[in-house]
């Protein structure tokens, strides 16, 4: 346990082994949507967006996610790499800081009128916004 700090202090062997009965899910179902149910057709984009993906250096608009970004081989640059640890980093401890997930808050908290979940959706869209607008075309 990192630095004996209570926040990071989290038995998973104490939950009964739901949470990895949920990852087997997450993958299964991850697996059912990309290879099963996978649509074929390009989709449609803006002739802007097109123009400013490929200022950035995307160039490939064949599939749902750009192999230029979203590939195998790019996992292992140090592009991909930043995106993949350093963003699941990121995604954990915000969930976890955050006393839950993204769509746990914008549906659940702010159905039940929880100002916390309100602030935790602001936090969530003006982080989204600052990775969008200012990170991924420094890493790009």
């Amino acid at each position: 346990m990192p630095g004996n700090i209570e926040f990071f202090q989290y038995d998973w062997k104490k939950t009964g082994g739901w949470n990895l009965t949920f990852i087997a899910g997450t993958v299964v179902g991850g697996f059912i949507a990309g290879w099963l149910l996978n649509n074929p057709a390009a989709i449609n984009l803006s002739s802007q967006t097109i123009s400013e993906l490929q200022g950035l250096g995307i160039t490939d608009f064949s599939g749902m996610m750009p192999d230029d970004f979203f590939s195998w081989q790019n996992l292992g640059t140090l592009q991909g790499l930043i995106v993949m640890i350093v963003g699941g980093f990121l995604v954990g401890f915000g969930a976890r800081y955050a006393g839950g997930c993204t769509s746990d808050h914008a549906i659940s908290g702010l159905a039940n009128l929880q100002w916390a979940s309100l602030l935790a959706v602001i936090g969530f869209f003006a982080g989204g916004l600052i990775i969008t607008y200012l990170v991924y075309p420094l890493i790009l």
